[in-house]
């Protein structure tokens, strides 16, 4: 069963996957979490490590979905779309 979704809010992990698509180079998680804050899609809710959190959210979409995961690791620390 699919999580339920906040009325209007994107999910980080979504959010990171829109900045990918607009990027032009792969783009680790720190890079990640200041464009999507600078663009409006999603903004922590207080964390004190957010793109720590979402390296470890990428790895988990990449591991359980594999071919069919919206991410790709190009290398150490750095994701592109897949």
């Amino acid at each position: 069963k699919a999580p339920k979704k906040r009325e209007g809010k994107m999910s980080a992990l979504d959010a990171a996957a829109q900045v990918l698509a607009n990027a032009n180079e792969p783009m680790n998680a720190k890079e990640m979490i200041e464009a999507m804050a600078s663009k409006g899609y999603w903004t922590t809710p207080g964390g004190k490590t957010p793109h720590a959190t979402l390296y470890a959210a990428i790895l988990r979409e990449i591991t359980a979905k594999g071919k069919e995961a919206r991410f790709a690791k190009t290398e150490r620390g750095k994701f592109s779309r897949a």
